[in-house]
């Protein structure tokens, strides 16, 4: 198994899921550091511009990068994460804030697919997992939809098993949303792509929806 790097985004605060808390490295993003302390954790780096929280005081070791820079803050952490050895990145508070964060935080999950690793992302109502290629086996949620988005101009060979939808070998493009919305009839969803960078995205069902 791949050894697993935690990132701390500044998004909206969200739940730690378990599973995450074994994370071997951990990387604080600006805000994320508050939201660190929330979980009881000590990163292993900071890293941001500080444009939305104080430079925390501590020996820690901080990366203070210049607010007019290319990168967001998430996406240093995820060129750390890489350029340290990390092939599997999870991304937690990485929605519920800004709307313009969010679709960076998914580019910056395309961006460690594109480099051979695999990005998980999480938010208090949405759980992301992005790779290039591949499979991946998301176990059934209730209560909770499932919706495959191409992050590439197009994933071929695409094949969906164990939901109420299924597919076997159709193209997904960027530009026609035809994998919105679907739910699990299994104890777990079974998703392949050939080629292409692929978003598997939970969303959590508001009262009363039902798919």
């Amino acid at each position: 198994m791949e050894k697993l790097c935690l990132i701390i985004s500044g998004g909206e605060y969200a739940p730690l899921p378990q599973e995450l808390c074994a994370a071997e490295y951990v990387i604080a993003c600006d805000r994320g550091y508050r939201y660190a302390e929330r979980y009881g954790i000590v990163p292993d780096r900071i890293i941001g511009d500080f444009d939305s929280a104080e430079l925390p005081q501590t020996k820690i070791p901080i990366d203070c990068a210049p607010t007019r820079k290319d990168d967001t803050d998430t996406m240093l952490a995820a060129r750390h994460a890489l350029e340290a050895g990390y092939r599997e990145i999870a991304i937690v508070c990485a929605f519920g804030g800004r709307f313009d964060h969010a679709i960076a935080n998914l580019q910056t999950g395309a961006f460690i697919a594109a480099h051979g690793g695999r990005a998980r992302l999480v938010g208090a109502d949405t759980d992301a997992l992005v790779f290039e290629g591949g499979e991946v086996r998301i176990p059934r949620r209730s209560g909770w939809s499932l919706s495959l988005f191409s992050l590439s101009d197009r994933c071929e060979g695409v094949c969906v098993r164990g939901t109420k939808f299924v597919c076997e070998d159709v193209t997904v493009t960027n530009t026609f949303p035809v994998g919105v919305s679907n739910v699990w009839e299994a104890d777990a969803a079974e998703v392949s792509a050939q080629s292409g960078i692929l978003a598997v995205i939970q969303s959590k069902l508001r009262d009363g929806e039902h798919i």
